[in-house]
């Protein structure tokens, strides 16, 4: 049975753990990202990878650092593991440590590679409206996901599916992968395919993206803005100076509206002229619905300033929007 050593920190990379764990390996050290503060007491939170493997009696190792840290380098070449299983770490790995484990290091990548190698796949694939998405696990190199390629598994990713729900089917899918990659090259007959200059990159994502623009998006953008936000930070505007997140949304044409609504027939011929961010209909009952450009957006899920998300019908009970109020 392969000796392995795990590096991985979020709940992505414990369920890969979890997996080989469960499938017999020999976890011979788990290497997560050191504890980090949280909360109003800063207290000091182990990563989901530590917390499992100190429930299995897995030894943990937390560097500040792998580059240029000859004493945590020292130590994996001292466990001299077959395998190096990469996860979502959050760290480049130098070449002193990929060169340790004689079998190679193998990376699980939350794309179908050479497709958005990167910190952000996932988010950037429902950003972007993909329709479908998936793993790749990869011998690593000292590229950024640039190594060659051994399994990959294609999903489909739903109409509304958020960034928060396909991250955790992907992290079901990553780690039935990774075991099936470890019994390949257990057996010897792990394949590799280069990846080729065929590529597109997931940069991290910012905050200043997370505006929406009313004015140059269009509805089904904004629909994947939100959709590829959440859980992460919330699309948000502004109204009335004050800041609006939405968490979730849907798309309804001009005749959806109007079957909605058909009091706003008699007004149709004037929607193409409303301005994309104006309200449209405003209602406790029925909810939130906004002018974009190419569709109309229900609001479904929406943060107030200094509130808590709520379901649009239970934020308007408290919160008045007028009809015909511009969010920014």
């Amino acid at each position: 049975m392969l000796r392995i050593v795990f590096m991985g920190t979020p709940d992505f990379a414990e369920k890969s753990l979890e997996k080989v764990y469960e499938a017999g390996y020999e976890i011979e050290a788990v290497v997560t990202n050191p504890d980090k503060p949280k909360g109003r007491g800063m207290k000091l939170i182990p990563s989901p990878v530590k917390q499992y493997a100190e429930e299995k009696g897995i030894k943990v190792l937390q560097p500040l650092k792998v580059k240029n840290n000859d004493e945590f380098i020292n130590e994996i070449k001292r466990i001299n593991p077959d395998v190096i299983c990469v996860v979502a770490y959050g760290k480049i790995l130098p070449k002193e440590l990929l060169d340790i484990p004689k079998l190679g290091c193998i990376n699980v990548h939350g794309s179908l590679l050479p497709k958005y190698r990167g910190a952000a796949p996932i988010q950037w694939a429902v950003l972007n409206g993909d329709k479908k998405t998936g793993i790749t696990t990869m011998y690593m190199d000292v590229g950024m996901d640039t190594g060659d390629m051994i399994l990959k598994e294609e999903t489909e990713i739903g109409d509304n599916e958020t960034t928060g729900e396909l991250w955790n089917r992907l992290s079901v899918i990553g780690g039935n992968l990774l075991v099936k990659t470890l019994k390949l090259i257990e057996e010897g007959k792990a394949p590799r395919e280069k990846q080729g200059e065929n590529f597109t990159l997931a940069p991290m994502l910012n905050k200043g993206m997370a505006k929406i623009d009313w004015q140059n998006q269009t509805a089904e953008g904004i629909k994947n803005l939100v959709r590829g936000l959440n859980p992460i930070m919330g699309a948000y505007s502004f109204l009335n100076e004050k800041k609006i997140k939405f968490w979730k949304v849907e798309i309804l044409n001009e005749s959806e509206l109007m079957l909605e609504f058909p009091e706003l027939e008699e007004y149709s011929y004037k929607m193409k002229n409303i301005e994309p961010g104006t309200v449209l209909f405003s209602d406790a009952k029925k909810g939130l619905y906004i002018k974009a450009n190419g569709g109309i957006i229900k609001v479904l899920e929406i943060q107030g300033e200094n509130s808590k998300k709520m379901l649009s019908n239970e934020f308007l009970r408290g919160n008045k929007i007028e009809v015909g109020n511009i969010f920014e």
